[in-house]
């Protein structure tokens, strides 16, 4: 089990549960995995509101949150499963907030209408992620668990049939690399932000293990779709994270009406405030999609000149809230505010833009090669395997539940129910394995072993004059620029023929520290290189995808939708009929495959049987 967040804690504690050992390898204790950084909560319908809300519906909003692209029978799996999920966490501890007549309480996020959101407070993460932790210790205790802390996956040992038959991975203390052996082997390595250089995740979610795996062979699905949350605190070190969770607890968005207004903004009256959201989309106000979010602070800051002071920065305002209402369901949210910013977000609108939040895309899971066209084809029944025989993924690095956007709070929901699925598959597989690692000869792990070893001395012997913190700066600063909210084909080129010179100048890297004790440099020098691999999927998949669908967004290929047209009316079916033109060549799986020439990419139809596309996405 590679990694020790939501995922693979889920996929460790089902396996563990069915009776088979468990290796779980993790680059820190597991509690700091990335999971602790969510905030807002975790989506079920438990109804608890008395909205009349249902399952079904968390399955259409799910769908269309992510505009349509993504495997819909796991999304239905996901939604039915998700109330007996929360029941579970509950039973294991988790202190979930909950109204004054003690039954567990439920917010309101983006892209929906009904409040199913459960939450702890600010930290629905880090308790969700503790609660597990506690099973798995339990299991630890017994001997059926050992953790591998502080331990980087640096790649798989495949057989002579292209199987996985275990890892290497390098202590983070010495600096050694050894070879496991294991009858199966699950990623659980989280997102990719790190490619952008300032993300709001956490600073390991570089997307290395994944990338390690594509280049051994795992395909890669949907890597343009990547995910810009809109309320992000600027940061010139990282952008940290205004959760969702405050535009759906009332949080407004809103930028003065006078261009150059550089008022306090307590004392702009309301009449003089451009709430855009509201005015743009009345029927969801704040609480749109965040690839529709994000698309509107773009344009009213960059296109409309309307950002605060000129900057790339909109106010989210809570001040209108008591501060006892705020603390109690906004707190540590607000308090990562204050400490970082230096304002007191409790009576003064915070300031804002969007950044990047989550990777849609990722290992291609449940999908096989077609042997009579050729293609990719999709396998039943679902169980987050993918392309390379033994190996599984789940959590933030598979590519299975969002599509083209991301739902708000379903990110927990899908690493703990995609762990669940993965570890109970690998159950399954263990009890009917017929061959097992023990039959792999002792040359294949050496032979890999003498690969990633080598690997190493050439990075901490070499000589050039690249700066492998230089290179990641200068990736960042690609990314931001060119594969961001808004994308055209011409910055797409240039993003694509920048990567290509970082690959290049990779080679010329030098390290600071050559020393073979925690020599971060080396470790991150690493991941630096896997990095630029992915980045060169995301954007040569942008490149490709010549439409606008969730996160990614190019306005020359946009279909706008009538401005006051609504069902019924003649320019809302003639537009209709050009979406679903659209479809028919766009609504599909991107699916990149690694050569030494970068990516070669081709487009997988995939099932759409649980709510046949038939309307576009309309918020308004």
């Amino acid at each position: 089990m590679v990694g020790g967040g939501l995922g693979g804690l889920w996929a460790t504690l089902r396996i563990a549960e069915a009776g088979f050992p468990v290796a779980l390898f993790s680059l820190f204790p597991v509690k700091r995995s990335h999971s602790a950084c969510a905030q807002g909560g975790i989506n079920a319908v438990l109804d608890v509101k008395g909205q009349r809300d249902s399952i079904w519906q968390h399955i259409v909003d799910t769908i269309k949150g992510g505009d349509y692209l993504a495997e819909q029978p796991p999304i239905k799996s996901m939604c039915e499963d998700a109330p007996g999920l929360i029941r579970t966490y509950d039973r294991m501890g988790v202190t979930f907030s909950r109204t004054p007549e003690g039954v567990m309480d439920q917010r309101l996020f983006g892209g929906v209408k009904n409040r199913r959101t459960a939450f702890a407070g600010a930290t629905t993460g880090q308790q969700l992620l503790y609660g597990v932790d506690e099973q798995v210790r339990m299991y630890e205790d017994q001997g059926k668990v050992e953790k591998f802390e502080w331990w980087e996956f640096t790649s798989l040992v495949l057989d002579d049939n292209g199987a996985c038959r275990g890892i290497t991975a390098m202590n983070l203390e010495t600096m050694k690399v050894k070879a496991f052996r294991a009858d199966a082997v699950i990623l659980a390595t989280g997102g990719l932000g790190l490619v952008y250089g300032r993300s709001t995740m956490s600073t390991n979610s570089t997307g290395a293990a994944a990338s390690r795996a594509y280049q051994q062979g795992a395909r890669f699905a949907n890597g343009e779709f990547v995910q810009f949350h809109p309320t992000a605190m600027p940061g010139h070190d990282k952008n940290r994270l205004m959760s969702e969770a405050c535009r759906g607890e009332g949080g407004r968005v809103w930028v003065p009406k006078q261009i150059g207004d550089t008022r306090d903004p307590l004392s702009i009256p309301e009449d003089e405030r451009f709430y855009f959201l509201e005015e743009w989309y009345p029927a969801y106000g704040n609480t749109v999609p965040r690839d529709v979010a994000s698309k509107a602070i773009y344009k009213v800051v960059r296109h409309m000149g309307m950002g605060l002071g000129g900057e790339d920065v909109v106010y989210l305002d809570l001040s209108h809230h008591p501060r006892e209402f705020l603390e109690t369901r906004l707190g540590g949210i607000l308090e990562m505010y204050e400490t970082f910013k230096g304002e007191d977000p409790y009576t003064k609108p915070m300031k804002i833009y969007p950044a990047v939040h989550y990777s849609m895309g990722g290992l291609l899971v449940d999908y096989e090669k077609d042997e009579t066209t050729g293609g990719m084809k999709t396998i039943s029944p679902k169980n987050h395997a993918t392309t390379i025989p033994g190996l599984w993924a789940c959590g933030e690095c598979d590519s299975g539940y969002h599509g083209a956007n991301r739902l708000g709070a379903n990110s927990l929901l899908s690493a703990s129910y995609s762990g669940r699925v993965a570890g109970d598959a690998v159950a399954a597989y263990l009890k009917g394995v017929k061959e097992t690692c023990e039959s792999t000869p002792e040359s294949a792990y050496e032979q890999e072993l003498n690969r990633q070893r080598e690997l190493n001395d050439s990075i901490t012997r070499g000589d050039g004059s690249e700066n492998p913190f230089t290179l990641h700066a200068e990736l960042g600063d690609l990314m931001r620029s060119h594969v961001f909210v808004e994308r055209n084909n011409a910055g797409l080129d240039k993003a694509l023929e920048g990567i290509k010179t970082l690959k290049d100048r990779f080679s010329s890297v030098s390290l600071d520290d050559c020393g073979d004790w925690t020599n971060q440099s080396l470790s991150w020098a690493r991941q630096i290189h896997d990095m630029i691999v992915l980045a060169e999927v995301i954007a040569k998949g942008a490149r490709l995808r010549d439409e606008c669908r969730g996160s990614h967004y190019k306005p020359e290929f946009e279909l706008k939708i009538p401005e006051g047209k609504y069902p019924g009316d003649p320019e809302w079916d003639d537009y209709v009929a050009k979406w679903k033109a659209n479809n028919e060549k766009w609504m599909k799986t991107t699916v990149a495959t690694y050569t030494d020439n970068g990516p070669e990419i081709e487009f997988t139809p995939f099932d759409v049987s649980v709510l046949p596309p038939d309307k576009p996405r309309d918020y308004r």
